[in-house]
C-alpha cells in the first residue's frame, strides 16, 4: 500500500464524498418517490426545501470532482516515481487489476454528473420544476456509481505493491501487450483516421442541419474515436516517436502539460454535444450547446493535427 500526502488526501475527501453522497441519495429517493409540485402540502413545502439542500450538494460535488479528476492523474505521476518500472501514470492505473476498471468508471461518472448538472439547470429555470422527479430519480443511480467509484479508489491504492515492478507504458501500450490495449493496435491508422474526419464532417452538417440528436450520437462515436486515435497516431507526433503511444505522458512538464488542453477541450466539445440532444432545453439553449460543442470539438481538432502537419513541414516524412 503507497500512502504518501497525495494518497492520503484522496482517502480523506473520498470518505466526506461518501458520507454527502448516502445523505443526498437518501433525500434524492424520496424526493423522486413522493414530489407532487401540484400539491401544497406541508410535506411538499419540506421536500421543495430539501430538493434545493440535496441539488447544492449535488452540485458541489460535481464542481468538486472535476478538479479532483486532475488530482488523481496528478497523483499517478506522482506516484510512478517511486514505483520500479513505472514512468508514468500508465503504470500506476496497470500496477493493480482495480487501475483500468476504475479510470473507465470515472470518465463515466464525469459525463454522468454533466448531464445531471445540465438537466438540474434546466428544471430550476421553469418555476413548475418538470425534471425534478427525473433528476433525482437519476442520482439514485449516479449515487451508486460514485461510490462505487471512490470505494474502488481506494481499494486500488491499497493494492499497490511499492516494492512490485511494474510495466512501463511502453509495454503496456504496444501491439505486444498482454491486454485488451493490444487489440487496437490492430486497426489500421489510415482508415481510423478516415473514420476520425469523416465523422467530425458529419458533425459538422449535423449542425448546419440542426438535426441534434444525430449530432449527440457523432459526439459519442467522436470520443471513442479521438482516444484511439490518440492513442495509436496524435501521441507518436507528440513525443516525436512512432513507437511511443501512451496517453499519459503528455500531461507530464516535458511535454508542456499539453494533454491536459487536450483533454479539456475533449470533454468540453463533447459534454456540450451528447447533453444538446439529450437534455430537454428550449431553441435558444439548444443552438448555444451545439455552437459550444462544435468549437470545442474544433480546436481540439485543429490542436492534435498540428502536431503531424508541423511535424510533415519540418522532415518531409511522416512517422
Amino acid at each position: 500500500m503507497i500512502l504518501n500526502p497525495e494518497v492520503l488526501a484522496i482517502f480523506i475527501l473520498n470518505t466526506i464524498f461518501i458520507f454527502f453522497t448516502i445523505i443526498a441519495s437518501f433525500l434524492s429517493i424520496k424526493i423522486a418517490l413522493k414530489w407532487d409540485s401540484d400539491a401544497t402540502t406541508k410535506l411538499q413545502y419540506k421536500l421543495e426545501k430539501q430538493s434545493f439542500l440535496t441539488a447544492t450538494i449535488i452540485k458541489y460535488i460535481f464542481i468538486i470532482k472535476i478538479p479532483l479528476f486532475l488530482f488523481f492523474i496528478f497523483t499517478l505521476d506522482k506516484i510512478s516515481n517511486i514505483l520500479p518500472g513505472a514512468m508514468c501514470g500508465a503504470g500506476v492505473v496497470d500496477a493493480t487489476q482495480y487501475g483500468n476498471y476504475l479510470f473507465v468508471l470515472k470518465i463515466i461518472n464525469l459525463y454522468i454528473f454533466a448531464y445531471w448538472l445540465f438537466l438540474h439547470n434546466e428544471d430550476i429555470k421553469d418555476e413548475n420544476q418538470p425534471y425534478t422527479k427525473r433528476k433525482f430519480a437519476l442520482f439514485g443511480t449516479i449515487s451508486t456509481l460514485f461510490i462505487g467509484e471512490l470505494i474502488l479508489e481506494m481499494i486500488m491504492f491499497s493494492a499497490i505493491n511499492p516494492t512490485s515492478v511494474v510495466d512501463c507504458c511502453g509495454t503496456i501500450y504496444s501491439s505486444t501487450a498482454s491486454s485488451y490495449i493490444s487489440y487496437i493496435f490492430q486497426l489500421n491508422n489510415s482508415t481510423l483516421l478516415t473514420f476520425f474526419y469523416f465523422n467530425y464532417i458529419l458533425m459538422i452538417i449535423f449542425y448546419k442541419t440542426k438535426k441534434k440528436y444525430l449530432f449527440a450520437f457523432s459526439n459519442i462515436f467522436f470520443l471513442l474515436l479521438s482516444i484511439i486515435t490518440l492513442i495509436l497516431f496524435f501521441g507518436t507526433y507528440i513525443y516525436q516517436q512512432p513507437s511511443h503511444h501512451c496517453p499519459f505522458c503528455y500531461l507530464q512538464s516535458d511535454y508542456y502539460y499539453v494533454g491536459y488542453l487536450i483533454y479539456t477541450l475533449l470533454f468540453t466539445g463533447t459534454v456540450y454535444g451528447i447533453a444538446s440532444g439529450f437534455v430537454p432545453t428550449n431553441k435558444e439553449k439548444e443552438k448555444k450547446n451545439l455552437k459550444i460543442s462544435l468549437i470545442f470539438n474544433s480546436l481540439f481538432i485543429i490542436l492534435v493535427s498540428l502536431y503531424p502537419t508541423i511535424f510533415y513541414i519540418r522532415n518531409g516524412v511522416w512517422l
